[in-house]
């Protein structure tokens, strides 16, 4: 059983993102990084002190992961960029599907072998031209392997923490894939493992005892389902489109959730002017330790 979810969600930061996606926490600056797709920004909120710090991207950035070297691999609308905050420079490493110029990157995940997850979509949402990827590095040069294909918006590519389970959404269906991970990370065995009744699947965080969190755009919750796909209590949040969930802080019992403005009326957002915040509450389940991509340091940004 999940333990006790520790307080209520508050809002730490209200920016009003319009899409604000993809929350990863900074274990050595513990800070957590998330994205607003649609306003172009990279943005840094340190919990110890409230500091918050953003940046421009040169495109739709959908998601960000850590890296040993300090810096972070981006990935934006046309592919996979190296970002260092300290100068606030990205530079493009490897084009993603530069024959689909209606596609973008959408959500990513680096695993605990340092292996990097990410979806593409159809940025209209509205044809199955998305695919999920696997991304891995010889002599400082990343390559991009398709895994599988025919997703309108994929989102949430997340392992089980022995690392043999890898989740992904199909939102528009609704549906919450399971892989098999062999040796080397081969994905076998796709399959349904839950479909929601009410709202849209979003992002996964999976924590340490395999439950998986769902954010759920449209209907202002956290779906948690167990390692078996059973459903456990939600978390309501005061912000109808919730993202992705990211555990982070000291000792990764601190959950915080990424929500967005987009689509939402004038009316809906008078009755909920809190979304688009960032939110954060503790739990007495701590997440996944926050794994980083192997960039070559012989790469210089």
């Amino acid at each position: 059983m999940m333990g006790p979810i520790c307080g209520a969600p508050r809002c730490v930061w209200d920016l009003r993102a319009t899409l604000g996606e993809g929350p990863v926490w900074s274990e050595g600056e513990q800070a957590l990084y998330f994205v607003d797709i649609v306003g172009r920004a990279i943005h840094r909120y340190r919990p110890e002190s409230g500091e918050t710090m953003t940046w421009l991207a040169p495109n739709r950035p959908g998601f960000l992961v850590p890296s040993n070297d300090g810096t972070f691999l981006c990935g934006l609308k046309d592919g996979l960029h190296r970002f260092d905050p300290a100068s606030g420079h990205f530079s493009l490493d490897t084009l993603v599907e530069p024959e689909l110029p209606d596609n973008r990157i959408n959500d990513g995940h680096v695993d605990r072998f340092g292996r990097l997850w990410f979806g593409t979509m159809h940025d209209a949402e509205t044809d199955p031209t998305g695919s999920l990827y696997s991304v891995s590095q010889d002599q400082g040069r990343l390559h991009v392997h398709r895994e599988d294909e025919g997703y309108i918006v994929s989102n949430g590519p997340a392992l089980s923490p022995d690392g043999r389970t890898l989740y992904h959404n199909h939102s528009p269906a609704r549906t919450v894939y399971a892989f098999d991970v062999g040796s080397g990370g081969v994905l076998s065995n796709r399959r349904v493992f839950a479909t929601l009744q009410d709202g849209y699947p979003d992002g996964i965080a999976v924590d340490s005892a395999g439950f998986l969190w769902i954010g759920v755009w449209g209907r202002g919750r956290i779906e948690r389902l167990a390692p078996d796909g059973t459903p456990v209590d939600p978390i309501p949040l005061p912000a109808r489109n919730v993202t992705k969930v990211a555990f982070g802080g000291a000792d990764y019992r601190t959950v915080f959730v990424t929500t967005a403005r987009k689509g939402l009326s004038p009316e809906q957002l008078d009755a909920e002017p809190l979304t688009g915040g960032l939110f954060s509450f503790g739990t007495s389940i701590p997440g996944q330790k926050q794994a980083v991509f192997p960039l070559d340091r012989s790469i210089v940004l």
